[in-house]
Formats: structure tokens, C-alpha cells, sequence
């Protein structure tokens, strides 16, 4: 018997690993210390965000200087935008990122041309894999900025990051790649993918919310955009989490302990997922590439003739939790801009559900969440005036 309600959402965030909690509460009670106070306090709390950094750096293959924690993922996105933006407008103001980035990307990327900067997007294919020779086309002398995420929050797409990475050098471009959902999953060896700069997340992989990091190569300059402290060495403002940076460094050295485990079992969940639905429910499209150069815990559909919402809402009351985009933005009407980016006509991206599975999701779950799908499916559609004109449903 399948116990409810069953995650499945966890490229939204994930539950904190009991083992994180336990290496952050000394950090809550008896070490409380200000990072930035010069007192035993003070010290005790340093050396903890101290190991974390060489923790984390370690696994990325950076130095620890390089390295500087944020309050997540979409403050590092923005800081390597705006901050590139600029420290290197004098060389130029041109910016390119492709279409299918977080909206931290997006908005700022938007909000730095009402500044006077321009931005081009790379194309992507029907998988939403980036077009490189698009790339190639439009780049340009003044370009100073080149960025996509590693994987796609949204439909799983591993991106070609190092031959980018390539492509933006040879024209002195920085590149930088958002690496939130590819933490703990992928390698993400900054000097392997090439990047000047790299985005991460804490409560992706099992540690808290309110903490990311943002790799800075060396020597590349980028502009604070909190300021007002001494904290990160000068560069980001604001009291050190000292507790949160702690846990993000064991949920990082949790997943790289178990990634090839939790990689193998996580993709065998996805595949047969994927097999299901594909094989029991009729006029419904895999989005993104399938099963290879794809997130192992990532299945993206869109279900003809209906709402995703309206699945999502029916999924709930089934005791299933997913997603009808990125967490970012899924209480919006609007379709989602990745699967528009991908080519999807409006009607098929209003009907997609992001399932996205964990390192805790059973066999059997993934089994009850197909016949609640198939369920769901059938009685939604037997309500479209849209399906009922084409005299389908006696097919459901």
C-alpha cells in the first residue's frame, strides 16, 4: 500500500537530510557566533564556514578564495550578471544567455537593457539543447558575457557548457554556467567546463534553504551588488549564515558520497516513468531529449487538451506533489518561456507537469502516480470541449 501524500518535486527544493541538521545545529546553539566578530565566538563560527569553503571548493576544483556564499541560487545568478555587466561595460556591452535560463537570469538580463546594455539569445532546439553555431554567429568583439545553466530546471537538458565555454574565450567573453540543478548530480569541475563563473544551491541536494555560492575565478572582476560589509572577503555583504553554509557543505559531501547510487537508482525511477506514461497515455510529448543528456531525476510532459494546473490540482488531491514549471514561476498563467523557447505552441505548454523525482521515491510510488495520471487524464479530458470535438475520448 502506497503511503501519501508522495514528493515529487524536488528540482523545487529538497527535504534537509538529518544528518545536515545534526552538522548544523552546534552552529544554531553553542557556536552562535557573528563569522565577522573577533572574539572565540567569532572564531568558532569562522572555522566552520572556513572547512565548508575548502569542503565545497574541493569538489567543484577551485581554490577557496574562489568561492563566495550567497543566500541561493538566484542571488548568484544575479550578482555574475550584473556584476560582469558592470565591472566590464568599458569593454563592451553586449550580453548573451540563451532563452531558456532561470528567471533570475531573464529579469536581470532585462533589467541590464534598460541600462543601455543589448543581450542576445542562443538559439535551442526542440530539446533545448543550445545552438553552438548560433553561438558563433552572433557573438561578437564587445561581447562580455556568455551564459547558460548546466541543466535545465525545467526539462532536464544537459548543456555542452565546455564547448561554449570555448566558443565565449575565444572571443574574451566570460562565460558563466548555472549549476543549481546540476550539483551533486553532475561533475561540475569548473576548470573541466571551462566556466569564469558558476552558480549553486544549497537546497537542491538535501541541505537548507538560504544558502548558495557563486564561483569567481581569479583575477576576473565583478562588481558587488550587496555592499555595506566586510563579509567574503569585501565582496558580499551581509552576516555570514554560518549554520546554513555549514549544511550546505555536508549535503554537498553526502551527495558526491552516494552520486553514482543515487544517480543509477534516481534514473531507473525516471526511465520507467517515462515508459509509462509514454506507452498508457495517449496525446502526450516528452519534453526535452529522452532519457539521455537529460537529469536522472527529471520527466517533463505535456498532456494535449488540457490544463496543467487542472492535473496538478487533481495530482494533489491524490496525495501527488509535482510541479507546472520551475518553482520560480509556476503561480503564473503565463506559459512557460523554456517550453515556448523549445517550440511548443501555447495550448501544450499550458498543459505541462514537471515531475521531478528523489534519492526517497519508491518504485511503487512512481507505479501509483501513473494510474493516478491515466485517472486524471481520462476524466479531465472527458471534460474538454476541445477533445470532445475530436470524438477521442471512446480512445482514452
Amino acid at each position: 500500500m502506497v503511503k501519501t501524500p508522495i514528493y515529487f518535486d524536488h528540482a523545487a527544493t529538497t527535504p534537509l537530510d538529518k544528518k545536515v541538521l545534526d552538522k548544523m545545529m552546534p552552529y544554531l546553539t553553542d557556536n552562535f557566533g557573528n563569522a565577522n566578530s573577533q572574539h572565540v565566538f567569532g572564531r568558532n563560527a569562522v572555522k566552520g564556514v572556513d572547512d565548508a569553503r575548502d569542503t565545497i571548493a574541493g569538489f567543484i576544483n577551485c581554490k577557496p578564495s574562489e568561492l563566495y556564499f550567497t543566500s541561493g541560487g538566484t542571488e548568484a545568478d544575479n550578482w555574475a550578471l550584473r556584476g560582469v555587466a558592470h565591472a566590464y561595460k568599458n569593454k563592451g556591452k553586449h550580453l548573451i544567455i540563451s532563452p531558456i535560463e532561470h528567471a533570475a537570469m531573464i529579469v536581470t538580463a532585462k533589467a541590464l537593457v534598460k541600462e543601455g546594455f543589448s543581450v542576445d539569445f542562443m538559439k535551442v532546439d526542440k530539446d533545448g539543447f543550445i545552438d553552438l553555431e548560433h553561438l558563433k554567429s552572433i557573438i561578437r568583439d564587445d561581447t562580455i558575457f556568455v551564459g547558460c545553466m548546466l541543466a535545465n530546471n525545467e526539462v532536464g537538458t544537459i548543456e555542452p557548457i565546455k564547448e561554449m565555454a570555448k566558443i565565449a574565450h575565444e572571443k574574451g567573453a566570460i562565460a558563466f554556467t548555472d549549476a543549481v540543478q546540476a550539483a551533486g548530480v553532475l561533475d561540475i569541475d569548473v576548470k573541466d567546463l571551462g566556466v569564469d563563473l558558476m552558480s549553486m544551491s544549497s537546497h537542491k541536494i538535501y541541505g537548507p534553504k538560504g544558502v548558495g555560492a557563486l564561483y569567481i575565478r581569479n583575477g576576473l572582476k565583478v562588481e558587488s551588488i550587496i555592499t555595506g560589509g566586510h563579509q567574503e572577503r569585501t565582496k558580499r555583504g551581509g552576516t555570514t549564515n554560518v549554520a546554513g553554509v555549514v549544511g550546505f557543505a555536508e549535503a554537498f559531501r553526502l551527495a558526491m558520497a552516494d552520486r553514482e547510487k543515487n544517480f543509477e537508482y534516481v534514473t531507473s525511477l525516471r526511465d520507467r516513468f517515462i515508459d509509462r506514461i509514454l506507452q498508457e497515455v495517449p496525446y502526450v510529448k516528452l519534453n526535452g531529449p529522452y532519457k539521455t543528456n537529460r537529469l536522472p531525476a527529471n520527466a517533463d510532459f505535456s498532456f494535449e487538451y488540457i490544463e496543467g494546473e487542472s492535473i496538478l490540482f487533481s495530482l494533489d488531491l491524490a496525495g501527488i506533489a509535482v510541479s507546472s514549471g520551475s518553482a520560480c514561476s509556476s503561480g503564473s498563467l503565463e506559459p512557460s518561456h523554456v517550453l515556448l523557447s523549445l517550440g511548443l505552441p501555447e495550448e501544450l505548454a499550458h498543459g505541462s507537469i514537471r515531475f521531478s523525482f528523489g534519492k526517497h521515491n519508491t518504485v511503487e510510488e512512481v507505479d501509483y502516480a501513473v494510474e493516478e495520471i491515466k485517472s486524471a487524464v481520462k476524466r479531465l479530458r472527458e471534460m474538454s470541449p476541445l477533445f470532445n470535438a475530436k470524438g477521442e475520448i471512446k480512445n482514452v
